[in-house]
């Protein structure tokens, strides 16, 4: 036994000896990964440059004021940092690629996708070209991030700071083509085959899970505008009723910014934006609405059997452009691995190889890095002309946006980088890969996108529906015919836009409280896809299924109402998930 247990000891120790071995190992490797100290006393000492007061109401809002436009850039940060310093940190890691390296292999898709969508080529390229003004925004932003993080080192994640104004940027550059479903289009070409196969629309597929989406949920929200002439007191009303997530890397943040410089904006902000998205300032306002237009394409390339580096195009063999993802990804305790994935690129856009087919996708907001010059001059307007101007910059690939102003005008935009395609084609679906005639390189002008400004009917609305259904008045609408069918605008209409029809647009004589009744409806519209579910599921045989005929009876019995004492309400939300 002695023999045995002196043969296991040395086993043992040979075993730990090699652990060992092993740990250093990854340590020297990882070694070149590791990012420099931050210098906390320059952070520190840079903060002396800002003169900015933060003021917080009786809910916690802050209310940020500073001579400056920096300045107040630097205090809403600061404030923002005070309440979710951990959020704003997720946003810069996963704009930067680096998320693996605070989360492991769960931030590994949304590195990767950084990389493969080129966002930091696109702002390395077009951040010095931004107007002075905004830089000096970007930046004073990320000072105030790196000013937090100074005074509460506990909170930072190694390798986080400092924060620079590219970063402020690029977050823009990476979130907004997911607004109108890019993740879906990744899911799609990501799903298993057989789940491909079924749904062959690409917008049909499930949103693909990243650090912007973790938990793959659609998103909705609701706008309205009321002229003068629609209300009982001439007052001009607009509803900002956004249904962001609670949590998270899209989840609003509501402030008050008031610079000396003429920027005063009260609404909501994502974590790690210096801009207000969505809200007002002092001459006019607006709410932001998702749309989902069809802004991407999905091209299937044909790779040369003898050479795996080539596609076809036009009838010649093209070679892919080629580069490699490093991503450092958290292992336990101090230790990384650096993981390297292959990334290809074709004339179309980004390359994905999967088990049934290689292909390419071309989207909306691709090479794109100047986001951030259009919100602040939106936030900037100081009437319908200078706001309609900062729209048509054309840097945000899409959202829907209705307007109101002092003025009393209303107006409602279905804003969209609309691709310039080729008519008589179904883009619907996937492309052949190896026509050039099909890879789209503009967009459509401004003027020519959806957009309709003071109706008749003095009301405009959106709740993530067809913009042809925008107004109380049918004849006083935008008219489908009017726009190619290459640019796929969405036809749907959910409850939430037929409520808005039938409450705001039956209400002639808007007052506060009628406003506010309409907004808080809690009703299903007879013209919903969800009542017509309802209504198939109680014309249905129970065929003798006493269960069945129990919850048909629920549901004949259900008022339309989807308040929280309502017994039908439980049972319609499960049947018409």
């Amino acid at each position: 036994m002695k023999t045995l247990g002196t043969w296991l000891g040395r086993g043992l120790l040979g075993l730990a000896g090699l652990a060992a071995l092993a740990a250093v190992a990854l340590l020297v490797l990882d070694a070149p990964n590791r990012s420099a100290a931050f210098d906390r006393d320059a952070a520190i000492a840079r903060a002396k440059a800002f003169d900015v007061r933060i003021r917080r109401d009786e809910w916690g809002v802050p209310h940020v004021a500073g001579p400056r436009d920096a300045d107040v850039a630097f205090g809403i940060a600061y404030a923002h940092a005070e309440d979710d310093f951990d959020t704003i940190a997720t946003t810069i890691l996963a704009t930067r690629g680096t998320l693996a390296a605070r989360d492991g292999a769960s931030g590994a898709v949304t590195d990767y996708l950084v990389r493969l969508m080129r966002i930091w080529p696109a702002v390395e390229r077009d951040y010095p070209g931004l107007p002075a003004d905004v830089r000096a925004v970007l930046e004073a932003y990320a000072d105030g991030v790196n000013y937090y993080g100074a005074r509460h080192p506990e909170h930072v994640t190694p390798g986080l700071l400092p924060v620079t104004g590219r970063d402020v940027a690029a977050g823009f550059a990476f979130k907004t083509p997911f607004f109108y479903g890019l993740d879906k289009t990744f899911g799609h070409l990501l799903a298993p085959s057989k789940a491909a196969a079924k749904t062959a629309a690409k917008t049909a597929a499930k949103p693909l899970k990243t650090a912007l989406n973790p938990g793959g949920v659609p998103l909705g929200s609701n706008g309205l505008a009321a002229a003068p002439a629609r209300s009982a007191d001439g007052a001009t009303r607009l509803l900002v009723n956004s249904h962001q997530p609670y949590t998270g890397p899209v989840a609003w943040y509501e402030a008050v910014l008031d610079s000396g410089e003429g920027w005063h904006v009260a609404g909501g902000f994502f974590p790690g934006s210096p801009f207000m998205l969505h809200g007002h300032n002092a001459h006019l306002g607006w709410a932001s609405t998702v749309n989902s237009p069809d802004l991407a394409d999905v091209y299937r390339l044909v790779v040369n059997p003898a050479d795996k580096g080539q596609y076809r195009l036009d009838g010649a063999w093209k070679r892919f452009e080629t580069g490699e993802a490093k991503i450092r990804v958290h292992l336990w305790g101090p230790f990384y691995w650096t993981v390297t994935r292959p990334l290809k690129w074709s004339a179309h856009g980004p390359v994905l190889e999967t088990d049934h087919g290689v292909f390419a996708v071309r989207y909306a907001g691709h090479d794109e890095g100047r986001q951030a010059l259009q919100y602040y001059r939106m936030d900037k307007a100081r009437s319908l002309d200078e706001w309609r101007a900062a729209l048509a910059l054309q840097l945000l690939p899409s959202i829907n946006d209705v307007y109101a102003d002092e003025k009393g005008h209303v107006g409602y935009v279905y804003n969209a980088q609309f691709p310039r395609r080729k008519d008589g084609i179904d883009w619907s679906g996937e492309l052949p890969g190896d026509r050039s005639e099909l890879i789209w390189t503009s967009y459509l002008p401004f003027s020519e996108i959806p957009q309709l400004w003071d109706p008749r009917c003095g009301l405009v609305f959106n709740s993530n529906n067809t913009p042809f259904k925008a107004t109380a008045c049918d004849d006083d609408g935008m008219d489908a015919k009017a726009y190619s069918p290459t640019l796929g605008i969405q036809t749907n209409m959910t409850n939430r836009a037929w409520r808005a029809f039938e409450n705001f647009g039956g209400d002639a004589r808007l007052t506060d409280d009628g406003f506010r009744a309409h907004k808080f409806d809690l009703t299903y519209s007879t013209r919903s896809k969800e009542y017509q579910i309802v209504q198939r599921l109680i014309a249905l045989d129970p065929a003798g299924d006493a269960d069945i005929a129990a919850a048909q009876a629920v549901l004949r019995g259900w008022d339309r109402r989807m308040d929280v004492h309502n017994r039908g309400a439980a049972l319609v939300s499960l049947v018409t998930l």
